[in-house]
């Protein structure tokens, strides 16, 4: 499937709720950093050197033996991908928002399930991902680290006995690993206790991010957790680490959820079904109040205050909700008003499905 029907379509792998503790671990994400030796990383490269490296990526995911191993991605140059549909590739985590700067000799490959993506020409040469529902960091870096092994075998990597992977930023040498988890913590917000949870962490070298990663807002109380070290630590240490953590949060998060229901129940009930009859019947919606209720339905179905509201659905409603998707869906640019107005219209057409 082309990458532009891709963009088109608002399902990707990580949204299907089907992995262990999904209702609070939205996704798993692992992604290496490497680089092509002899050639100088993306941000010294001229437009020559820059589609050199887009080539070479190319001819490596096509070489036979690749391909039987890590499967079909398809590539594109981000320049020949319209700018909505650039848009919602960020929007559905296949591409970074750093990607699209400078993005005229750019590209990235992306397989049929969405669930690998590989961006070439970020930072570094290539950032090659993997994405997963739930709690599944072991499976998201077999996965990856069998999409790293088969580009190998065709393209040489910067590569240093003493320091590792050799990355544009210092912050990634060594392995080249970031692992992370996106999570829904409305519980360990409502109790105010999220604070505390988060400087506790970052004294473990972890580092707490916004939705869309460094930089950006954590809106509908998801934010994603990610190591902060790649040197000095096995692929394996790291991704254990993590695991270990986000269960000891998961663990504060569900308890937080059932204090809330046991101590606060009315007023959590108020506040699920208040949510639900906002969606349900508004006119117009912005996307910060939008995502805050989808977080109340959440909390709702995980409690069982409501049911038959998926997750996948809301995981879906994320990337739909956006301008991105609503422009496409209408065919041209709204203004603000007509965009809120949009959003309520979809929300009421998913619910009344």
């Amino acid at each position: 499937m082309p990458v532009n029907d891709k963009a088109s379509s608002a399902n990707s792998r990580w949204m299907d709720s089907d992995g262990p503790d999904a209702s609070i671990v939205i996704s798993s994400r692992v992604r290496v950093a490497r680089n092509l030796a002899g050639i100088p990383f993306p941000h010294l490269l001229d437009p020559e050197k820059s589609m050199e490296v887009v080539n070479e990526v190319k001819a490596a995911l096509e070489n036979k033996d690749a391909s039987d191993l890590i499967g079909n991605l398809e590539l594109s140059l981000l320049n020949d991908i319209p700018p909505l549909e650039r848009q919602i590739l960020v929007d559905k985590h296949l591409i970074s928002p750093d990607l699209l700067n400078n993005f005229q000799f750019k590209a990235v490959a992306i397989r049929d399930d969405e669930a690998v993506s590989v961006m070439i020409n970020e930072e570094d040469h290539l950032r090659i991902q993997c994405l997963l529902s739930g709690l599944r960091l072991k499976e998201a870096w077999a996965i990856a680290d069998k999409v790293d092994d088969g580009l190998e075998r065709t393209l040489d990597y910067a590569f240093s006995e003493k320091i590792g992977y050799l990355t544009s930023c210092p912050t990634n040498a060594g392995t080249g690993l970031r692992a992370s988890v996106m999570l829904h913590l409305t519980g360990l917000k409502i109790t105010n206790q999220l604070g505390g949870v988060f400087n506790a962490i970052s004294k473990l070298g972890l580092t707490v991010r916004g939705l869309y990663g460094e930089g950006t807002e954590a809106m509908g109380d998801l934010f994603q957790i990610s190591n902060q070290i790649t040197l000095g630590q096995s692929e394996e240490e790291i991704i254990n680490n993590l695991i270990s953590i986000t269960r000891q949060i998961l663990a504060q998060e569900q308890a937080s959820r059932q204090v809330l229901y046991r101590e606060r129940r009315g007023v959590i009930e108020d506040r699920v079904y208040r949510a639900y009859g906002i969606l349900s019947h508004a006119r117009i919606l912005t996307l910060e109040e939008t995502m805050r209720m989808l977080s109340d339905l959440r909390l709702g179905g995980e409690l069982k205050i409501i049911s038959g509201v998926q997750d996948k659905l809301l995981n879906e409603l994320m990337v739909k909700i956006r301008p991105a998707f609503l422009f496409k869906t209408a065919g041209r640019e709204l203004l603000k008003s007509q965009l809120d107005a949009a959003r309520a219209d979809l929300i009421r057409k998913e619910f009344g499905n």
